[in-house]
Order: C-alpha cells, then sequence, then structure tokens
C-alpha cells in the first residue's frame, strides 16, 4: 500500500470537509516542497500580498475563481495552472461555493522579524 502522503486525492479532500474554509490540507513528507490545498465559498479568497521569497504555481482542483497578479485577472479552474512570479502582488476570489486551488512553492525559510531595512 502506498503512503497516504505521497499519494492523495484532493477532489475527495476538498469532498469531505464541508464548508470549511482556508487551508484544509498541507504537505508534511517534503521538506523541498510547500502544499497547500486552498477552499472558498463564493465571494471570498486571499486577499493581495507581494511575496518577496519564491515563485507560486496555483492550480485549480474545483469550482471556479480568479488569481490576480500584478493586476492582471486570471480564470482559475480545475486543471488550470497560473505561474506567480516572486515579487508579483497576488490575490485570490472564488466564484462559486466549491472553489478550491492548490499552491505549491519550494519551502521557505523560517520567518525573519526586520527593521526597515535590517534582517535579524
Amino acid at each position: 500500500m502506498l503512503d497516504p502522503e505521497k499519494v492523495v486525492n484532493l477532489n475527495e479532500i476538498v469532498a469531505s470537509v464541508g464548508n470549511r474554509a482556508g487551508v484544509i490540507w498541507a504537505l508534511k513528507a517534503s521538506g523541498d516542497l510547500n502544499a497547500n490545498l486552498v477552499r472558498f465559498e463564493a465571494g471570498l479568497g486571499v486577499g493581495t500580498h507581494v511575496n518577496d521569497e519564491v515563485d507560486v504555481l496555483v492550480v485549480g482542483v474545483s469550482g471556479s475563481g480568479f488569481v490576480e497578479v500584478d493586476g492582471e485577472e486570471h480564470t482559475l479552474g480545475p486543471g488550470i495552472l497560473v505561474f506567480v512570479p516572486r515579487g508579483t502582488r497576488r490575490s485570490t476570489r472564488s466564484a462559486t461555493s466549491d472553489f478550491a486551488y492548490l499552491t505549491i512553492h519550494r519551502r521557505r525559510g523560517p520567518v525573519r522579524i526586520g527593521v526597515k531595512g535590517w534582517r535579524v
């Protein structure tokens, strides 16, 4: 039998969580990669932010919604991939009540507390 962390049915996870929103599954088996399955009800999502550390792949799993990258809106649905280069502004927004997507990126380093140009 295969390790359940190595073979994951994303559609089964989405179907099993009901109306739960936010991160509904996260990859724990890798020291190099970070992957999160995220789900939102219609009209909800992640607000605009900038990730200066890593490139991110956003892959549609169910429903439909939008990924905005530096002001350009992309429709996201099952099987659609959007590449978000590091340093760009991005946000997501659900168009349907079953919107779910997977984010994949290189694992980030530890959180750093900084003060205007200084990193601790």
